[in-house]
């Protein structure tokens, strides 16, 4: 009796296994049929949902439009967001998640160290994503299906060492060493204060943190006013970027805070103790005289009763960069797989032809990398 339960057991489960029912290999595709289907990891709640839910709704706010102007030879497109709480595990189960359901293309991950996930679970399935804003190097170089909105870190690390050597003197940098996207952005900023002949601690003292010691900055704020740093170059997230403007403000150091695109959403972390100003680079300026960023902004406002970030303005030039690519290649199959899809997406992003015009950057291109090639704007913060 034993020995049949055994071997039924095992007729049942290669069965099953046969037909896709457990895990036994990659997922399984299965085209919507009626939208075409963009799918994305980002994290709508936890310590960075400010992120993702900004990306969600700018994202989904593009896709309204396209599908009010009769989406892509009549085909309206659909969006969907997973939870991944910006952890790379979750993210990867999202992807699967997504892929099963019938993703098509994707915006990738919101978050770096998601993104990389992502990415790897995508080149199997070759499924194209272009993220809004997971800047870390290795996030695109993971395969050929990659490209990406936002500035990679190694682009802002360079323009905050060429921005702040024109104006200060003693620059004090701190970032964390557990983070890709803060320890690209400082390699890529020390490699050319290198170049402009400037030396560490003579003409910037660096200190760092990590994820288990991101809460009190009271060493770092104190080793850097006692060096007479005259400004402070915080290439990280925006919550722990409040953290350290709180205690410079403790501390009377008000000296300036500059930062990079992590630091959109710092505004809610400073209360009032915090008068320093505060600037950083971005691809979206609020306040701009732009007629498309006026109508976007507009837009945001009406459907969400907010101001939107640059994290919203990416998640929207991301779906339109993909929408555009689309119609440029002639999509007229709702049913095509993600895989031949980005055979078609692919050579147009890379050709050299294509360009695109948004909230985030004027006449964008990509190369075969995957990189965003636009100007920056660095704006100051208006409180």
């Amino acid at each position: 009796m034993k020995k049949f339960t055994k071997l039924a057991c095992l007729v049942f489960a290669l069965v099953f296994c046969a037909m896709g029912l457990i895990s036994c290999g990659s997922a399984s595709y299965t085209a919507n049929n009626t939208t075409y289907v963009i799918g994305c990891t980002g994290p709508l709640t936890g310590d960075a949902a400010s992120y993702g839910q900004s990306v969600n709704n700018g994202a989904k706010l593009a896709v309204k439009e396209i599908n009010e102007k009769g989406g892509l030879n009549g085909v309206l497109f659909s969006f969907e967001m997973v939870d991944d709480v910006a952890a790379a595990d979750k993210a990867a189960i999202g992807y699967t998640s997504l892929f099963e359901k019938g993703m098509q293309i994707s915006l990738g991950s919101v978050t770096s160290g998601s993104a990389k996930s992502f990415a790897e679970a995508a080149k199997e399935d070759n499924v194209l994503f272009m993220t809004p804003s997971a800047s870390a190097a290795d996030v695109i170089a993971v395969g050929d299906h990659g490209f990406r909105v936002c500035f990679g870190d190694p682009q802002q690390g360079t323009i905050a060492a060429e921005e702040l050597t024109k104006t200060y003197t003693k620059i004090g940098v701190i970032y964390d060493t557990s983070d890709p996207y803060s320890s690209g952005i400082y390699e890529a900023f020390e490699e050319k204060m290198g170049a402009l002949n400037k030396t560490k601690d003579t003409d910037y003292v660096v200190k760092t943190f990590n994820k288990e010691s991101n809460k009190d900055f009271s060493t770092q704020v104190g080793d850097l006013k006692a060096a007479g740093c005259d400004v402070l170059f915080l290439p990280f997230y925006y919550t722990e970027a409040g953290l350290v403007a709180k205690k410079a403000a403790q501390e009377n150091y008000n000296v300036p805070i500059f930062g990079c695109d992590g630091l959109d959403g710092i505004a809610d972390q400073l209360g009032n103790t915090v008068t320093a100003e505060v600037k950083y680079i971005t691809p979206f300026d609020l306040n701009s005289e732009d007629a498309a960023v006026k109508a976007f902004v507009d837009a945001y406002k009406a459907e969400y009763n907010a101001l939107p970030d640059q994290f919203a303005a990416d998640g929207y030039d991301a779906v339109m960069i993909l929408f555009e690519a689309m119609k440029k290649a002639n999509v007229n199959d709702v049913t095509i797989s993600a895989s031949d899809l980005t055979d078609l997406i692919k050579p147009i992003l890379t050709g050299g032809e294509f360009k695109y015009s948004g909230v985030t950057g004027k006449n964008m291109t990509w190369d075969a990398e995957g990189s965003c090639n636009k100007d920056a704007n660095i704006v100051t913060l208006d409180r």
